[in-house]
């Protein structure tokens, strides 16, 4: 380093030097100096002049011999230029640095201070030609400045240096912080601080929670920790990782970004489920159920090592698939529905737990044809049932009796011509609303307090009007959306989805405004 230093400062003052050398020649000469710039009709021909004429050196060859060997010669330099005997040639830069040169550089001050200048210089590049030419000068150099550095900087170290703390991970760098989680029923994914959404008082409109196209909506919203892992489960029976912080940012105008561009999902594969969670812990179980009735319960931390091309959480046989999943903590309760319109009602701990490779245990007994369309962690609320015709019903949780793992059931709605099979259940409170899904991909969205409450073993009343051939494949329990003006549901093409009333033999009481819709038995 000193070396280098010490050159790069010896070809600046060799520069200057060459600068000052030529305007000393040229007060040593300034009379004839002055007449050739005064004769000359340009700059151009000025400088050309007086590169094209020798000049008496003057007082620059004496002080030249007395600075000994050291060259003021710049790197480059033509041989012809400098000087040669008793004549001087000047160089492009010292005529051009003569000529911008100002009239007060002409008194007798400013003259001496360039020869000053000037033989400074000369001391100057003498002494860095001896440090490079003689190794000791370069080590007492050396050794003077650590020396330096040591009077100067040599107090205690005031940081700690520690291996551990270099090696950092990308979740040492994320701010820890509860951000909002939207996927959409689109397959669209982000998550946005929670600090976006300002509490309102009772009553207002709310704030919308993402941008989404007509023909999608928020299928799953939750809160979670930066930190988080989400475990995401596949109809395939996959589970894959994914970290919240590794969701895409966005704000409420936003959807997202497609959640097969996050995971490694396979051609045909959906994610079914998804479960923030914490810590993976012995205390907590990860609880699934299949189409074909199979239940199976694995503890929560043989989900605890990730895999990147995800790993199998449930041995799935033929065509069976994942219908649902649901964390549990060994004191719930679960409930299985059937295309079928039957519903099993019984507790986890009939369910032992077991390891990921295992298949499960039979959870409901399932009739010719039918398959389980929902999983259901029971808890405060009501249970709807919705059936492919376009009818449904709320329905309490007393009316569903507890009955041992692997029974048939009790009717919760009857799948009769009108009815046609059961296509969804899910547990809801008064004040939800929900999106219902038809095949054509008419959305309906429509309070859960305009739906009646009857018994088991009834038709229910009308849910959405399907067209002809048109089915209902779905309904979502609807979280985030930002309210609208009126509680009537409203579909695609703007038209009034209230529904209508079925003929009944048994009473039910709405959860509405005191109204009543007739619903047929059997």
């Amino acid at each position: 380093m000193v070396t280098r230093r010490t050159i790069f400062e010896l070809r600046r003052a060799r520069e200057r030097a060459h600068i000052l050398e030529g305007l000393a020649v040229a007060l040593a000469n300034i009379d004839d100096v002055i007449a050739l710039i005064k004769a000359s009709p340009t700059p151009a021909e000025a400088r050309a002049a007086m590169l094209a004429r020798t000049w008496p050196p003057g007082a620059v060859s004496e002080m030249l011999e007395r600075s000994g060997a050291a060259s003021t010669r710049p790197d480059g330099l033509a041989a012809e230029l400098g000087l040669t005997g008793d004549a001087y040639r000047l160089s492009e830069a010292q005529a051009q640095a003569i000529l911008d040169m100002r009239l007060h550089r002409l008194t007798g001050l400013e003259q001496g201070k360039i020869v000053e200048e000037f033989q400074t210089l000369l001391a100057e590049i003498g002494d860095l030609s001896d440090i490079l030419a003689l190794p000791a000068r370069l080590t007492a150099v050396v050794r003077s400045e650590i020396i330096e550095i040591r009077d100067n900087f040599g107090d205690a170290r005031r940081t700690e240096i520690s291996r551990d703390h270099l090696d950092l991970s990308t979740e040492d760098l994320i701010e820890p912080q509860d951000v909002a989680v939207t996927l959409s029923h689109a397959g669209y994914a982000k998550a946005q601080p929670v600090s976006d959404y300002q509490a309102q008082r009772r009553g207002g409109r709310g704030r919308a929670a993402t941008a989404v196209k007509d023909e999608d909506f928020i299928e799953k919203f939750f809160i979670a920790h930066t930190h988080d892992t989400l475990l995401c489960f596949s109809n395939r029976g996959k589970v894959y990782w994914l970290r919240v912080f590794e969701l895409p940012q966005g704000g409420r105008g936003s959807r997202g970004k497609p959640i097969v561009n996050l995971l490694p999902l396979e051609e045909g594969e959906k994610i079914s489920a998804v479960l923030p969670v914490k810590q993976f812990d012995e205390q907590h179980f990860v609880f699934m159920a299949t189409s074909s009735g199979t239940v199976k319960k694995t503890p929560l931390a043989a989900f605890s090592r990730p895999r990147p091309s995800g790993i199998i959480a449930l041995d799935l046989r033929g065509d069976d698939h994942l219908v649902g999943v649901a964390l549990t903590d060994a004191t719930r309760e679960i409930m299985l529905v059937t295309s079928g319109g039957k519903a099993i009602r019984f507790h986890e701990e009939q369910v032992r737990p077991m390891g990921r490779d295992a298949a499960g245990v039979r959870g409901v007994r399932l009739g010719e044809g039918q398959r389980v369309i929902a999983l259901l962690v029971l808890g405060e609320g009501y249970v709807l049932t919705a059936s492919e015709n376009g009818y449904g019903k709320l329905t309490s949780l007393e009316d569903f009796p507890g009955h041992g793992r692997g029974a048939q059931g009790v009717i919760a709605l009857q799948t009769t011509y009108r009815n046609g099979a059961t296509v969804a259940a899910l547990q809801v409170q008064p004040g939800d609303e929900l999106m219902l899904i038809s095949s054509t991909g008419t959305l309906v969205r429509t309070p859960v307090a305009d739906i009646s409450v009857v018994g088991r073993n009834t038709q229910g009343v009308r849910l959405i009007r399907l067209g002809e051939a048109e089915r209902l494949t779905g309904v979502e329990r609807v979280a985030g959306l930002e309210p609208g003006d009126d509680a009537a549901a409203i579909d695609s093409e703007g038209n009034d989805q209230n529904p209508d009333s079925a003929a009944s033999g048994e009473e039910g009481g709405s959860l509405g405004d005191g109204g009543s819709d007739e619903v047929s038995p059997l």
